[in-house]
């Protein structure tokens, strides 16, 4: 019988991405919060442009937080220090519009203040978590090697061995499926940022004989098909050239397009936001399955109303590949009220700043991916 066959083509950016460093700032401002007062309130948005770095959100915490400071420190930890360039560290410009929590919100999620005396969630919506046993992270193929080859560059860029490499950078990789099995990588691309100076062979020569060699491993064959820089240049990159906005890396963030996506970024916000902690524990549910062997494959969906600690809906769905009631027994075996997920994870930590990059999942260390 002849195979089905797909391709699955998944993408990730780097740190000095332009949407990337908004995300980063955001999460290093959640993170200064919550090391003060554990029951900060922060949903933060970042936009960056030029020289320009504009702070906007609702914060209420007992934590005093030098804005400008951390503002500077995440992009120079992202490495935009480079003299005539306009996104500059110790140059840009910060502007703040950041107000308290609405009430309205906070009497819905404080507990015992709303109609619902629980702690509700900071918001209606529906979250995702999927799991799939095709890598060791239980995470889709083409998202773990295109984060590879992004995380690799970042590397290879903070080591000085290749110093004309820059900070803003993109990947892709395209991989081939049969009957649901990833059996090749057909695509890879990358786009680097790079110095004015750096001939477009030397950076081909980098991607193709080096780096993707290396961080892709056996995946990596004669046959792969490699683009680099397919432009022609890529030397005027970051915050300089794009604008960039918290938020707009959400299936990067995620399962690079193998899963469904309910439409909620998490940089910025604190763990009371479900759009963060509910996607959070959406994947940790969906491991347990795939851990357990009930499943080779696991999403799980959660919905909620704002103000409300439970859930208005779970669902489950193994695609086939194992015992559907066993995974609907044990997803109703897990507590999905804002707080229960909170403590069970122990979300109230300074931890955001490591999620930020390379994706929230497939990574060592988050609680959600005990």
């Amino acid at each position: 019988m002849e195979k089905l066959t797909h391709t699955l083509t998944s993408e990730s950016v780097s740190e000095g991405h332009p949407d990337k460093v908004c995300d980063y700032i955001a999460d290093s401002i959640l993170d200064a919060h919550l090391a003060g007062d554990r029951r900060s309130r922060v949903a933060c948005e970042v936009l960056c442009k030029d020289g320009e770095v504009v702070l906007a959100g609702e914060i209420t915490s007992k934590a005093p937080v030098d804005y400008e400071c951390i503002v500077r420190a995440a992009i120079r930890e992202i490495g935009y220090v480079f003299d005539g360039e306009a996104f500059h560290a110790d140059h840009v410009k910060i502007h703040q519009y950041i107000s308290r929590q609405s009430d309205d919100i906070a009497q819905g999620v404080d507990e015992g203040r709303g109609l619902d005396t629980e702690q509700g969630a900071g918001d209606q919506g529906m979250m995702f978590g999927y799991a799939t046993d095709e890598t060791p992270e239980l995470m889709p193929l083409p998202i773990i090697l295109a984060h590879r080859l992004t995380r690799g560059l970042a590397e290879d860029r903070r080591s000085g061995k290749y110093p004309w490499i820059r900070p803003d950078s993109k990947s892709q990789v395209s991989v081939e499926y049969a009957d649901g099995r990833p059996v090749r990588v057909t695509t890879v691309l990358v786009s680097t940022q790079h110095d004015k100076e750096t001939p477009h062979a030397e950076i081909e020569r980098y991607v193709s004989t080096c780096l993707a060699p290396r961080v892709l491993d056996s995946w990596f064959t004669p046959e792969v098909k490699v683009l680099v820089n397919p432009t022609g240049s890529f030397a005027l990159g970051g915050p300089s050239a794009d604008c960039g906005v918290t938020g707009r890396k959400i299936i990067v963030d995620t399962y690079g397009g193998a899963a469904h996506h309910g439409g909620g970024a998490f940089s910025g916000k604190d763990p009371s936001k479900v759009d963060r902690s509910g996607a959070y524990f959406a994947r940790y549910v969906a491991r347990q399955i795939v851990k357990a062997g009930i499943a080779r494959r696991a999403e799980v969906q959660v919905a909620y109303a704002i103000g409300k600690a439970q859930p208005v809906s779970t669902k489950v769905d193994t695609f086939g590949t194992g015992e559907e009631k066993a995974a609907r027994e044990m997803v109703g075996r897990f507590d999905f009220r804002p707080a229960a997920i909170i403590e069970t994870l122990d979300l109230l930590r300074p931890i955001y700043r490591t999620t930020t990059n390379y994706g929230h999942f497939g990574k060592a260390g988050l609680p959600w991916e005990a």
